[in-house]
């Protein structure tokens, strides 16, 4: 019985295969599972990182999403501010300007004689 256990049976009735078709198969599967097997691998390497980058948002210490736009934004303010201090910067000079005007004329008002009328 032990040999004709050791015999594969002889179905004759299924379809046969050959060794070459079930290494040919085997070979196909295992690179297969070596695609997978990389796929696998870089899903979880992108999974990782998000995860990563979810947690350092979520701590606060991560830098805003948008760095880009929000340093435009600064740049474009201080620009602003510049051209903002020249502006206060003219008119100060303008102010002074009148102001000194103005003492000049009080000052000539006062010393003419008044005139009776």
């Amino acid at each position: 019985m032990a040999a004709r256990a050791a015999q594969p049976p002889n179905n004759t009735n299924g379809p046969q295969v050959s060794r070459n078709s079930l290494l040919s198969d085997l070979a196909n599967l295992t690179e297969r599972n070596t695609r997978l097997t990389g796929h696998v691998a870089r899903l979880e390497q992108r999974l990782s990182e998000a995860l990563g980058q979810d947690a350092w948002r979520a701590t606060g210490l991560g830098a805003p999403p948008d760095t880009d736009t929000l340093q435009r934004k600064i740049d474009h303010l201080e620009q602003q501010v510049a051209e903002l201090r020249d502006q206060l910067s003219e008119r100060e000079e303008d102010l002074q300007a009148s102001r000194a005007t103005n003492r000049e004329l009080m000052a000539q008002l006062n010393s003419t004689p008044h005139r009776p009328r």
